[in-house]
C-alpha cells in the first residue's frame, strides 16, 4: 500500500504539472516515498482542524515541489478537492505555484530556497517555548509534537540554511526532523558541478544527529524517522538518497525532470511503468483512498484525546488558561497606551534608547513578546532586562541570542509567528543590514505575520563607521515592500506610538527604524497625536493658511522645526508635518492628505537623511526634496551633518534660497 500510495502521489503531481504546462514534477516524484511513509504512518494531523495546537508541523521547504503537498492534502481529506489539483497554478486556485500559508494544511509560504528550512527551525523553537510556558508535571499538552521539514539540495546550498542549522544545533531542538531530498540534481545539471561538501559531516559539526537512508526504501524511511523521534537533545537530518523524477523511464535522474512537465509521451510511459491506467488522469485507486482514510481515523483519536486533556487542564487551571487565551489571541492590555505614555522618561535621547527603555514596560505587560538581536543587543537595546537568556537549558528565557545571523534571524522569527502560540517575535540589527533579511521581510509581509523588525543606526549619523555601515537607500527600499509597515519615530512619544502600532497590527510585519544620535523631545506635554497611525500629522501649525509646508521624519523632524522657527521670524507662515510612516500616509484618503497638504501652489519641502526618491509622491505642489542621494563618509556625526547640509541652519538656507530664486513657481 505504501508503494501504491507513493506512486499515486507521483502521478497526481505529474498530471498537475502536465495539465498546467508549468511546474516541477521531479521533487514530488522523488520524495513521494518519504511523503507516503510520513503522512500515513507517522505524522499527527487532523484535516478537520488544520490549526489544532497539538498537531505535527510539516514544512515543504522546496516549495517548487508544491504539487506533492497539494496531492497529500487532497488524499488526507483537507479542503483541497480534486478540482483544485486540476487547477494547479491557475488564477484563483488553492494550488499556487509555491505553497502559501493561507491554504488549510500549509504551514508556511515557501519558495525562496532555505526560507522554509529556517521557518521550521523557528517553529521548533516556538514549540520548546510553548512547552516551557504552559506544561506542568500533570499536563503535558504543548510543544510535544514534532516539526518535519522536507529540504533539498538547493535549500542546503543557500546561506540561510547554514545560519538556521547552526542555531538549531546550538539550542538542541530535538523535535526538529528534516528529511533531505538528496537527489544530486539541480536546474543546471548535477550538483557535483558546484556542491561537493560532505553534508553529513557538516550537520554533525552543527550538533545534529545525521541518518543516511535510501529514500525509496519504506522500511528505512520509517526506521529513520522513529529513530529521530527518540533523540531528545539534537535535531535530526535524515539524508535520503533519492532519484529525481522517480519512475520516469527517460527523465529520472536528469535536470529535465526538475522544472518542466514530463511531456505527454513520457507521462504515458511513466504510468505504464508504474502499472497505472495510461488513459486516465488524476487517477486515485480506491485502496489508496481507503488506506489514507484509515490512517486519518487513527490520528483523529490522538486529537480527541488531546482535546479531552486540554479541557481538563483548562478546568483545573482557569487563571493559567486565561493567560494562555490572552496570549494566543494576542490580546493587549486595555490601558497599554496610557501606561506606556506615563512610563516615558520625558528626556531627550536617541530613539533606540527610548525603544530600549519602553521595551521593559512592554515586556512586563505582554508575556508573549519575545526577541533578541543579531549580536547587537547592546547597540539595538533590544534586551528585556528581567527576561533571562533563552538557551538549551532555559527555554523560559525571553532574550534570544541569534548570533551574527541576520538572514537566519528573520526567517526564524517568521517561523515563531507562524507557529500559532501567540508569540510576538522582535529582532534587532542595524538598518544597513536589513539587506541581509530582505527575503524574510518580504515573506513576512506576504504571509501577513506579526513580526517586529527593530532597525537602529538609521542614517549617515552612524558617523565614524563610514559608508559601509551608513544606510542611505535602505529606509526607502523597505517602504517599497507591500504590507510592511515602516515606522521612523522622531522622539520618545512617537517611539511609544510606533511600538503600539506594531503591537496592534496583527495582520502584518512592522519595521521600527531608530536613531543612534540623540533627538529633542518634541512632545513635552507627553500627549500622543491621535493621527500618528495615519502616517503623518501636523506637529506645528501657523494661524491661517500656511505659506510653506515642511515634512520630515525621525531625527530630521527636529531640524525642520528649528528651520521653521527661523523662517517664521521672517514673517513666513510655516506648517511642519511629522511623517513617521510615509507609505501609510500615502494610502490615506484624499481628504486627509489634502487637509495636511492643501493642493495648489503652497511650497512643500521634505527632509530625510536618506535617498530623496519617493518623497515626491507626497503631493503635486512645488517641492524641494532635501535628502542624501549618495553614500556617506567616515567622520563624526556633527561633521557629516554640516558637510551634507543636514543642520537646521543649512536647511533654513536651502529653503530660503529655493523660495527666493523662484524654482517653486
Amino acid at each position: 500500500m505504501l508503494k501504491q500510495t507513493a506512486d499515486t502521489l507521483r502521478l497526481l503531481a505529474a498530471d498537475m504539472v502536465e495539465k498546467a504546462n508549468s511546474g516541477h514534477p521531479g521533487l514530488p516524484m522523488g520524495m513521494a516515498d518519504c511523503a507516503a511513509v510520513l503522512w500515513t504512518r507517522i505524522l499527527v494531523y487532523d484535516p478537520e482542524d488544520p490549526e489544532w495546537p497539538g498537531r505535527d508541523r510539516f514544512v515543504l521547504s522546496g516549495g517548487h515541489g508544491s504539487a506533492l503537498l497539494y496531492a497529500l492534502l487532497h488524499l488526507a481529506g483537507y479542503d483541497m478537492p480534486l478540482s483544485e489539483l486540476k487547477a494547479f497554478r491557475q488564477w484563483g486556485s488553492k494550488t499556487p505555484g509555491h505553497p502559501e500559508c493561507d491554504i488549510p494544511g500549509v504551514e508556511t509560504t515557501t519558495g525562496p530556497l532555505g526560507q522554509g528550512f529556517a521557518n521550521a527551525v523557528g517553529m521548533a523553537l516556538a514549540a520548546r517555548i510553548a512547552a516551557e510556558q504552559w506544561n506542568d508535571k500533570k499536563h503535558v499538552l504543548f510543544g510535544e509534537h514534532y516539526v518535519y521539514c522536507f529540504c533539498t539540495d538547493g535549500d542546503l546550498m543557500e546561506g540561510i540554511s547554514h545560519e538556521a542549522a547552526s542555531l538549531a544545533g546550538h539550542l538542541g531542538l530535538g523535535k526538529l526532523i528534516c528529511i533531505y531530498d538528496s537527489n544530486r540534481i539541480t536546474i543546471d545539471g548535477k550538483t557535483d558541478q558546484t556542491f561537493s561538501e560532505d553534508v553529513n559531516m557538516r550537520f554533525k559539526a552543527y550538533g545534529w544527529q545525521v541518518i543516511d537512508i535510501d529514500g525509496h526504501d519504506h522500511r528505512q524511511i520509517e526506521q529513520a524517522v522513529r529513530g529521530a523521534q527518540k533523540e531528545k537533545g539534537r535535531p535530526t537530518l535524515i539524508i535520503a538518497k533519492t532519484h529525481i523524477g522517480y519512475g520516469s523511464p527517460n527523465k529520472q535522474d536528469s535536470s529535465a525532470a526538475h522544472g518542466a512537465p514530463l511531456g505527454a509521451e513520457e507521462l504515458l510511459a511513466t504510468k505504464r511503468a508504474l502499472g497505472f491506467p495510461e488513459t486516465e488522469t488524476f487517477y486515485i485507486p480506491d485502496k489508496v483512498r481507503d488506506h489514507v482514510a484509515d490512517y486519518v481515523k487513527k490520528v483523529k483519536k490522538i486529537h480527541l484525546k488531546w482535546q479531552k486533556d486540554f479541557s481538563g487542564w483548562k478546568k483545573k487551571n482557569p487563571e493559567i488558561y486565561e493567560a494562555y487565551r490572552r496570549q494566543t489571541e494576542k490580546e493587549l492590555p486595555a490601558h497599554l497606551e496610557e501606561t506606556l505614555l506615563q512610563y516615558r522618561s520625558a528626556k531627550a535621547n536617541s530613539t533606540r534608547a527610548h525603544s530600549g527603555y519602553l521595551l521593559q514596560e512592554l515586556a512586563r505587560q505582554i508575556p508573549g513578546l519575545i526577541g533578541g538581536s543579531a549580536d547587537l543587543a547592546a547597540s539595538n537595546l533590544t534586551m528585556i532586562k528581567e527576561g533571562g537568556r533563552l538557551e538549551r537549558t532555559n527555554f523560559g528565557g525571553r532574550n534570544i541570542f541569534y548570533g551574527i545571523r541576520e538572514f537566519g534571524m528573520g526567517a526564524l522569527m517568521n517561523g515563531m509567528a507562524l507557529y500559532g502560540s501567540g508569540l510576538i517575535p522582535f529582532g534587532g540589527t542595524f538598518l544597513v543590514f536589513s539587506d541581509y533579511m530582505r527575503s524574510s521581510l518580504r515573506l513576512a509581509a506576504i504571509m501577513k505575520q506579526q513580526v517586529i523588525f527593530v532597525f537602529t543606526h538609521d542614517s549617515i549619523f552612524v558617523g565614524e563607521d563610514g559608508p559601509t555601515h551608513q544606510p542611505v537607500e535602505q529606509l526607502m527600499s523597505l517602504r517599497l515592500i507591500p504590507g510592511l509597515k515602516v515606522l521612523r519615530p522622531a522622539d520618545e512619544t512617537e517611539t511609544a506610538q510606533a511600538w503600539l502600532a506594531a503591537l496592534r497590527r496583527k495582520d502584518g510585519p512592522s519595521a521600527l527604524v531608530l536613531t543612534r544620535q540623540k533627538c529633542p523631545d518634541l512632545h513635552s506635554d507627553g500627549n500622543a497625536d491621535p493621527d500618528f497611525d495615519k502616517g503623518a500629522y501636523i506637529l506645528k501649525n501657523s494661524s491661517g493658511q500656511p505659506g510653506l509646508i515642511i515634512a520630515a521624519s525621525g531625527s530630521e523632524l527636529g531640524i525642520a522645526l528649528e528651520a521653521a522657527e527661523k523662517l517664521e521670524r521672517e514673517g513666513l507662515a510655516v506648517r511642519v508635518l511629522s511623517v513617521p510612516s510615509l507609505e501609510t500616509f500615502l494610502r490615506q484618503d484624499k481628504g486627509y492628505r489634502e487637509r495636511l497638504i492643501p493642493p495648489g501652489r503652497t511650497p512643500l519641502v521634505s527632509v530625510e537623511a536618506g535617498v530623496s526618491l519617493g518623497w515626491d509622491a507626497l503631493a503635486k505642489n512645488p517641492q524641494l526634496c532635501v535628502g542624501l542621494d549618495h553614500f556617506g563618509a567616515s567622520a563624526p556625526q556633527a561633521v557629516l551633518a554640516e558637510k551634507y547640509g543636514l543642520t537646521a541652519e543649512a536647511l533654513y538656507g536651502k529653503i530660503k534660497a529655493w523660495l527666493e530664486d523662484g524654482e517653486n513657481k
